[in-house]
């Protein structure tokens, strides 16, 4: 063992020696757990007092090591963890009735004086608080644990619910559920519409009356599920599919700045995570009470197959009505089942997860100031203006010089191009919104000298940007002139109008400069205006442009047109009887829809006007070649 005084440690022989003694509440005296009490009536030594020259300023530099002694010799009275935690009293002996002054000031020598005779010792009692078993004596500052500080949530804007889920939240994520298994299907039809139809008011029946603002996106996540059964191409089911899935997450999870967009369109997904806890706690707060419902439903499906069995083993007509009713299922169809039903059943709860715990990502984020000044966007900024100024004057020169003029200086015709530069204008469009965003959020706009060059600036650089983008959707009319509509070529003018739309947006946020409403707004016309697209039937728009371009000129391209879905159908029949087979031939191989969750509006049209109208087998051209 080392030596105490060599580790910094008080000596427990001075604790003993000085006299001081826990008692019980009986007034005995209570063990300390080191060496045996001193014999009652025996005489103890009083604590010795160094004698020593007193320093400057009348401190001795020893005092904080005295008085480190002092309090450290009550270790050994420390009781053992599970002993009662009494308040013990101590008593405390002294030879002199004087009160002794603390050992961390020194005192001054006195002269010797006559010895008087001993005196009985005093008897002085002090109440001290109960020690912790796990901390040091009175006066020691207690240990520090390393898990004593509580960990940092992964999301502390997103706090759990307190309770578990209620009943209405498991009605929500079952009917959606079943829902999701038994009315959806892979190819794009009715069933989709229904499922979401039952997933949202599964999700309302929960949260009670919507918002105005929740009710417009929940409106438009439908709307998308219906372009299921409303439209056949095959294209525009995904990308509805996933709008749909990303207005309903908003609807939910809100958000207004691009932090809460963001995690607005992850929402559902992630509330449908941390919704599995939440469940499986509700349901244990219930215990046999939240389980009799499933348990009924389940002994209610085990008595319809047996008896449903045996009853269509006695009667061959009631064997037909079940096998009508129950289509022919193998294990692919049961595992695509289950997994349409999980993913709606984790929707739902997502969606009820968001209305039990609302996130407050809006609120938590804080806009910190800008740290770019005048100087360091200025330049960037300002030499910009001048190269869109540059180009912008070239273009007024093409837009009214024509195609002689573009002819005389390009050397090529008008349509090659406005078919060269389309793409790179439409890149610098996005580009240069960035470009905004970034200035915007980062700038200084503390005077009001820097936010009047601000708006300089980035509003001379949106005016210029969208008269490029005025100048793409001139290029990209000038080219279906010569070439003809196509479906990519309409989604591309038709996104360059949007563009146009965001870029007045942005100019008149930046008259305020208040732009705290704008990156939700951005989003929602970009949801209106797709659903606008796709409403319109884009490829019944072009496939009717392409027929009258052909009566007026005698060029069609058939073999693009018999790509085309069950939407251009009503279109194509105008066409003559050559065309026309060629255009159609692939209307022969498609079969009627075996399940009724797969019925569509457009192929039943497409079928109803194919009735009166001959498709033969014709020779067709290649593909689309020169400008036919």
């Amino acid at each position: 063992m080392t030596d105490d005084k060599a580790a910094g440690r008080p000596k427990y022989r001075n604790f003993r020696k000085s006299g001081y003694r826990p008692v019980s509440g009986s007034g005995k005296p209570v063990g300390t757990g080191g060496s045996p009490e001193p014999a009652e009536g025996a005489d103890v030594e009083a604590p010795k007092v160094s004698e020593k020259k007193p320093v400057e300023g009348g401190v001795d530099e020893r005092a904080g090591e005295a008085a480190g002694e002092a309090g450290a010799g009550s270790r050994r009275g420390t009781p053992e963890p599970g002993t009662p935690a009494t308040q013990p009293t101590h008593e405390v002996r002294q030879d002199q009735p004087a009160k002794a002054k603390p050992a961390a000031v020194a005192e001054k020598p006195k002269p010797a004086e006559t010895p008087q005779p001993a005196q009985p010792a005093a008897v002085v009692t002090a109440t001290l608080p109960p020690p912790s078993p796990w901390q040091g004596p009175p006066g020691y500052p207690a240990p520090v644990s390393a898990m004593a500080a509580p960990g940092v949530p992964f999301m502390p804007w997103w706090r759990p619910p307190t309770t578990g889920a209620p009943s209405k939240a498991l009605v929500a994520g079952l009917v959606a559920g079943l829902g999701g298994a038994f009315l959806a299907v892979p190819n794009n039809g009715i069933g989709w519409f229904l499922a979401g139809l039952a997933g949202v008011g599964g999700v309302l029946f929960y949260a009670g009356r919507p918002t105005v603002e929740r009710a417009l996106w929940l409106a438009g996540a439908l709307a998308f599920l219906a372009m299921g059964f409303l439209r056949a191409a095959e294209w525009v089911f995904p990308l509805a599919l996933m709008a749909s899935m990303l207005c309903g997450s908003i609807a939910m999870a809100g958000g207004r700045t691009v932090r809460g967009l963001v995690f607005g369109t992850l929402g559902v997904g992630l509330g449908g995570l941390r919704s599995i806890p939440w469940v499986a706690k509700g349901v244990r707060r219930r215990g046999r009470i939240g389980i009799r419902p499933f348990v009924s439903a389940g002994v209610a499906l085990v008595l319809l197959v047996v008896f449903g069995s045996l009853l269509a083993g006695a009667d061959k007509g009631f064997n037909d009505f079940l096998e009508g009713l129950v289509p022919d299922l193998d294990i692919d169809t049961y595992v695509q089942k289950a997994f349409f039903g999980i993913v709606a059943a984790l929707g739902a709860l997502g969606a009820c997860y968001l209305v039990a715990a609302p996130p407050e990502i809006d609120e938590d984020a804080e806009v910190k100031p800008g740290s770019l000044r005048l100087k360091d966007y200025g330049l960037p900024v300002g030499v910009l203006v001048l190269l869109f100024t540059g180009f912008v004057g070239t273009q007024l020169a093409v837009l009214f010089g024509g195609e002689a003029y573009v002819m005389r200086t390009a050397g090529v015709t008008f349509a090659e191009y406005a078919r060269t530069g389309f793409w790179q204008l439409l890149w610098v469009a996005v580009l240069t919104l960035g470009v905004i965003a970034g200035v915007a959020r980062f700038a200084v706009k503390k005077t009001k000298q820097e936010q009047l060059w601000l708006r300089v600036l980035l509003g001379s650089l949106a005016v210029l940007t969208l008269v490029i983008v005025a100048s793409a959707l001139s290029r990209m009319w000038f080219y279906q002139q010569a070439y003809g509509w196509t479906v990519l070529r309409l989604l591309v003018a038709s996104c360059e109008v949007w563009l146009a739309v965001v870029y007045l947006m942005v100019i008149a946020s930046g008259i305020s400069l208040r732009a705290n409403w704008l990156p939700k707004a951005i989003v929602a016309t970009g949801a209106a205006f797709f659903l606008a697209v796709v409403a319109m039937n884009p490829e019944r728009v072009v496939a009717d442009y392409n027929v009258s371009r052909f009566e007026a000129t005698q060029k069609i391209d058939t073999y693009y047109l018999s790509k085309l879905s069950e939407d251009a159908v009503p279109a194509l029949i105008r066409l003559p009887a050559h065309e026309r087979s060629c255009a159609l031939r692939w209307m022969k191989n498609r079969t009627v829809e075996q399940d009724w969750r797969e019925w569509n509006l457009a192929r039943h049209n497409a079928r109803k006007s194919l009735e009166s109208v001959a498709v033969t087998e014709v020779t067709c051209e290649g593909r689309y070649s020169g400008e036919r």
